[in-house]
């Protein structure tokens, strides 16, 4: 049976970050001013440079060599960009995603918690972590196309996650596993100090019915719509004192800014 049509599930364009606006113009620079120039200037040398041999070497044109290798690269041009579009868009949702979610952890701020965004691991990236009264929380964030029509839910059986019926081909447990041990194991090595880390995994625009299972109490992992995720976390106990907090989060951030 076909799958059904899918669409974006974040309703809106994320709000601009910090310095987006001079980035987009940093690119449109990079791309209209620098890279085009240089391309055009180096195509242009090469095709007087073809030019220049053939009147050295007095040599008739060549249509048919020209236009064996131009077929052959715009050939291969097609493909590249066919492969190449699905990806870029996949990256581009998935970019949008974890911007509305570090919009949403911006409420968290108020109540004196740090945020950081884009934390480059071991051979991998957290997506967003929160230091916090309530204990650390690293935030995974799943920015999945969902249904076009009817509602699109989350589930969580103990075993796996489906996404309105299917099983997404990689294990996002797992993964919010590991990236949560990786930064207890970090802080501990950093701090000498045992903080409590939560895994946590957002699902934007989709309706999340596992929040609360059993299981994943037992795995103390959160699966959540980010729009509840500030609440979630206010709702926890307090559990560590002001200093350690500042503690990890300094030792975070020399760690993001000193890591290429």
């Amino acid at each position: 049976m076909a799958r059904p049509s899918k669409i974006s599930p974040l309703k809106d364009r994320p709000l601009p970050g910090p310095g987006e606006s001079l980035q987009a113009r940093l690119d449109d620079l990079r791309e209209g001013k620098i890279l085009v120039p240089m391309v055009t200037a180096v195509f242009l040398i090469l095709l007087a440079g073809l030019e220049w041999l053939r009147w050295y070497r007095d040599t008739p044109p060549q249509p048919r060599l020209y236009s064996f290798f131009a077929i052959a690269y715009a050939i291969y041009a097609v493909i590249t960009i066919r492969r190449s579009w699905a990806h870029l868009q996949a990256i581009k949702l998935g970019r949008d995603g974890e911007r509305a979610v570090g919009q949403y952890l911006e409420q968290v701020r108020e109540s004196g918690s740090r945020v950081f965004h884009d934390i480059v691991g071991q051979g991998f990236n957290v997506d967003h972590v929160v230091v916090a009264a309530q204990g650390i929380f690293v935030v995974e964030t799943k920015t999945w196309r969902k249904p076009a029509r009817g509602a699109a839910h989350i589930t969580f059986d103990g075993a796996s996650i489906r996404a309105d019926g299917y099983t997404p081909d990689r294990d996002p447990i797992q993964q919010a596993l590991a990236q949560a041990a990786w930064l207890r194991d970090l802080l501990k090595e950093s701090t000498g100090k045992a903080f409590p880390v939560k895994p946590v995994i957002v699902f934007p625009g989709w309706f999340v019915e596992s929040a609360a299972t059993a299981e994943a109490k037992r795995l103390g992992l959160w699966l959540l719509n980010p729009k509840a995720l500030p609440s979630f976390i206010a709702a926890e106990p307090a559990l560590c004192e002001i200093e350690d907090l500042k503690l990890a989060a300094y030792h975070l951030s020399r760690y993001i800014r000193t890591t290429p």
